[in-house]
């Protein structure tokens, strides 16, 4: 079979939605018609999330890039904090934490991390915020 013209036809029948919408049966689908709805056992596979997940993590990079210059100068842990908080409430969000931001930019590690943990994000996470901001610390 060639599936090149199936991946066409596909196309043209099902037309592409970069996010999660019901489908004409009120079905959870994606994409060109990916069923992920899990009551008619669709989702996606580990290896799967781990491709969304690589492009994910290469758009968070992107974004700090775009947005913070100085952020790739900072210690191994401290740049995975940084894209840790990117991760979970996107650029906009992030930039939010001006204070943490400008800290983290000085190089004031520590008192950066303290400020984080006095947001509204470290109460609504406080486990994620505090494993976080321990990799903020070097610690």
């Amino acid at each position: 079979m060639d599936r090149f013209k199936l991946s066409k036809t596909l196309k043209q029948n099902e037309g592409f939605k970069p996010h999660a919408y019901k489908d004409s049966e009120g079905y959870w689908t994606i994409g060109y018609g990916r069923l992920i709805d899990e009551r008619l056992g669709g989702g996606i596979t580990e290896d799967e999330a781990d491709f969304l997940l690589e492009n994910d993590i290469i758009k968070v990079e992107n974004a700090l890039d775009r947005e913070f210059s100085w952020w790739r100068k900072m210690p191994e842990t401290t740049q995975q904090a940084l894209a840790n908080m990117c991760f979970q409430m996107g650029i906009k969000r992030l930039k939010g934490f001006k204070t943490t931001l400008s800290l983290l930019k000085q190089g004031q590690y520590n008192q950066a991390a303290d400020n984080a943990m006095q947001s509204l994000w470290a109460k609504q996470t406080p486990n994620r915020a505090k494993q976080v901001t321990d990799l903020m610390r070097g610690s």
